[in-house]
């Protein structure tokens, strides 16, 4: 199974990513950015700036390739 990320918060910026407005639903990062073990930890907990969660991990099954 591979991890991914869905915005939890109704909406913020990403000021490392150009300031990406992420809004509720949208899927965690933009096309291209390989955000970093600890701005995921960062964003997935109270200690940002907003002080909410603002992602949270969802499992995702790998589709199979033939």
């Amino acid at each position: 199974m591979e991890e991914k990320y869905v915005v939890v918060y109704k909406a913020f910026k990403d000021f490392e990513d150009n300031d990406y407005l992420y809004k509720k639903g949208d899927t965690y990062t933009s096309e291209g950015l390989k955000p970093s073990k600890s701005r995921i930890k960062e964003l997935s907990s109270k200690k940002n700036k907003i002080g909410e969660v603002l992602i949270e991990a969802v499992k995702v099954a790998k589709e199979d390739k033939e």
